[in-house]
């Protein structure tokens, strides 16, 4: 109980501590979230706190002849700044998920005892880890063909005519509207399924919420990789080697299929 207490308060203050670092909001090109290496600059600039702008490798520089790969175009090193960009928001959406996901799954609500079994084999106490190497192959690999349905669908396949791919001017980010989808059998959309993000707001209100999506998942980011250190290696991080009870694994996380078979010999 008090490991769920102490991971209850750190899920409530990471968004708040992220959004609290969030300065006023400019009706400038730079809050538009739009590929290039001025409205990169202009972004890092308007986000608060160091570093600002700071790209130690040369990346918004570079052109990988990714427009040339994907649709046969020369697009200049917009479409390698716009790849980066959609996959720092991707990663940090990802990592916010993860990162809740091993709170709750640290809870009794999930780690507990069941009065009904989420899966057949189901064994109560176990770590995040430990929860994930239960499943069996086959639902494993559902997991992965579902995310792979969806990484390709939100990379335009099918999402319709008026998709503009993030690489071609299109929002780094953005991903396209799934509600109605399959002769409408589909009736949520993945990423805000309630449609909070398509009620009346102001363009500053957006702006703010996108620098607050993007500053939360850097956030994430550090949080789960903290929290994945911390269970592999006791002390690594010392304020959540501090909190009782805390989960670790003995298994390897950077391998999600050891427990079921490995590449390696």
């Amino acid at each position: 109980m008090m490991l769920s207490r102490k991971v209850t308060l750190l899920v409530a203050a990471a968004p708040s501590l992220a959004s609290a670092f969030v300065g006023p909001s400019t009706t400038s090109s730079s809050s538009s979230m739009k590929a290039g290496k001025e409205d990169l600059v202009a972004l890092a600039e308007a986000l608060p706190g160091p570093p600002g702008f700071w790209d130690p490798l040369g990346l918004a520089d570079q052109d990988w002849a990714l427009g040339n790969l994907a649709y046969g175009e020369t697009v200049g090193n917009d479409a390698t700044i716009a790849f980066l960009r959609h996959a720092e928001i991707k990663h940090g959406r990802v990592a916010m998920a993860a990162f809740l996901g091993f709170c709750a799954q640290c809870t009794p609500l999930v780690s507990g005892e069941h009065t009904f079994a989420p899966y057949s084999g189901y064994v109560a106490g176990c770590t995040p880890q430990e929860q994930w190497d239960n499943i069996p192959l086959g639902g494993k690999l559902q997991i992965f063909t579902l995310i792979g349905m969806l990484e390709s669908y939100g990379e335009g396949a099918a999402a319709g005519p008026d998709y503009v791919h993030y690489m071609k001017g299109g929002q780094p980010g953005f991903y396209p509207d799934i509600a109605g989808k399959n002769n409408g059998q589909i009736g949520l959309n993945l990423y805000d399924p309630f449609n909070f993000g398509h009620r009346a707001k102001s363009a500053e209100k957006k702006a703010r919420g996108l620098k607050s999506e993007l500053l939360n998942g850097r956030l994430a980011q550090i949080g789960i990789l903290g929290l994945l250190a911390e269970s592999s290696t006791k002390g690594a991080v010392p304020p959540l080697a501090a909190i009782a009870n805390f989960p670790h694994y003995s298994g390897e996380v950077m391998a999600p299929f050891s427990h079921d078979f490995s590449l390696m010999v």
